[in-house]
């Protein structure tokens, strides 16, 4: 697709056309809850702000200020036979503010709504231009970049959203930094040791920005990033094989960096929770598309971000009506989790932010929805009984629970099922 315009800097993936699903791309106290589970300092309310005093890591650039603030209770465990909440994790590729004010705009529908996020945040979104030289990529000239570097004036904007979205209650995870994912250099063929340098290269350009920048009386991003960053999706979905060894070393708890997976209650690779992004009905069509905005957008337009605008209503209305029945299918059936990936993009028009919020609107609407970042997701995941885990993995793609949730997340008794000692695989 060659390189990205500065205003098309969020990184994108590749699509596959008809009969085929695309390649995606690219604490403080714990605040009063709703009826519904969510916390209400996120639905409206005053945020709180952290409560320990700022204490500054390195240059200032970030600081720890305690535990996060808007978050949602305890999780606490599924009682036997007590049916799963449906889950819905939306996830933002990129995650920088290009002018267009988009950052913004999710940022107020999640408060909205009640709704907590994930953004994968591109390390060089907060490396200027001028010190492009500071990267270097593996298997790639100092300072290549398949995404633009942002301007001075929206690498700043790009800032002071990080630090709303994470008071907010947010999860600030990693896009990593150039998004190879074609040619020699594409991060499929990245070694583990490669990843590595990149992920240090990432970390690196978010803990030094203010050194980077000379911007050294600018607020400080309000965490710690060596301990807020738990995972990460790769650029277009390529490479998660040699990442994953890596991310188990880090101490990474999930990736979503998977090419395609099965709306099914995910499981652990190499000791990490794999939260692949999935198959969705298409409406219209006898194949399914995978749960991302590009994706959608490459099977209506082959591509082209720039289609002829008489085709917007039509393929808006599709986009979500693809959401809602993926979301449908799992909230009817197995209540498998639901993720989408999205960009900060206006392509074609903007029908495809048009369509993921309208699409939020509705499924935040029932109150055994909980739409989480994967952090929130992961702590859930955690907190559970693994035999009650391992049956909701036994569900199929549209599978309601044989004899109804009681009877089928009620577990043995010790004397027939020993205790398990691992819930998952890998």
């Amino acid at each position: 697709m060659g390189k990205l315009s500065r205003r098309n800097a969020l990184g994108m993936g590749l699509g596959l056309g008809a009969a085929a699903i695309g390649l995606g791309g690219c604490g403080t106290d714990t605040d009063s809850t709703a009826p519904n589970g969510r916390p209400t300092g996120a639905a409206g309310g005053p945020r709180r702000a952290p409560r320990t005093a700022p204490r500054l890591i390195g240059d200032g650039s970030t600081a720890y200020t305690g535990r996060q603030p808007n978050q949602p209770p305890t999780p606490e465990r599924l009682e036997p036979g007590q049916k799963p909440p449906q889950f819905v994790i939306l996830s933002w590729d990129g995650a920088g503010e290009v002018g267009t004010g988009l950052f913004p705009r999710f940022l107020k529908a999640a408060t909205d709504h009640g709704i907590h996020m994930t953004f994968f945040l591109s390390g060089l979104y907060l490396l200027p231009e001028s010190k492009r030289r500071l990267y270097n990529p593996p298997n790639n000239p100092v300072g290549a970049s398949e995404i633009g570097y942002l301007t001075d004036e929206h690498l700043k904007e790009t800032l002071g959203y990080v630090r709303q979205a994470w008071l907010d209650g947010h999860e600030i995870g990693t896009h990593f930094n150039g998004h190879f994912c074609s040619g020699s250099g594409s991060v499929a063929a990245w070694t583990p040791e490669q990843w590595r340098s990149e992920i240090e290269q990432a970390q690196s350009f978010v803990t030094s920005w203010r050194t980077n920048t000379g911007w050294h009386t600018d607020d400080p991003l309000p965490f710690d990033y060596s301990r807020e960053l738990i995972g990460g999706r790769t650029p277009c979905l390529l490479g998660q094989d040699n990442l994953l060894p890596v991310a188990r070393e880090l101490g990474w708890r999930y990736d979503a960096s998977s090419p395609g997976g099965l709306q099914q209650w995910p499981s652990k690779r190499m000791g990490v929770w794999d939260f692949p992004l999935q198959g969705i009905p298409f409406p219209g069509h006898s194949f399914e598309v995978l749960s991302m905005d590009y994706n959608i957008l490459a099977n209506q337009s082959k591509n082209s971000t720039k289609a002829p605008s008489y085709n917007y209503p039509a393929w808006r209305q599709q986009a979500t009506e693809s959401y809602l029945a993926g979301f449908r299918r799992a909230y009817e059936t197995n209540r498998a989790p639901f993720f989408i990936g999205n960009h900060f993009e206006e392509w074609n028009g903007g029908i495809y932010m048009d369509a993921v919020e309208e699409a939020l609107k509705q499924m935040s609407d029932p109150k055994d929805v909980r739409m989480v970042s994967f952090r929130q997701f992961v702590d859930w995941l955690d907190a559970q009984d693994p035999y009650l885990i391992d049956q909701l993995r036994s569900l199929e793609v549209g599978q309601e629970p044989p004899g109804g949730w009681k009877a089928f997340l009620t577990a043995p008794a010790p004397s027939k099922s020993p205790a398990r000692t691992s819930a998952v695989a890998g």
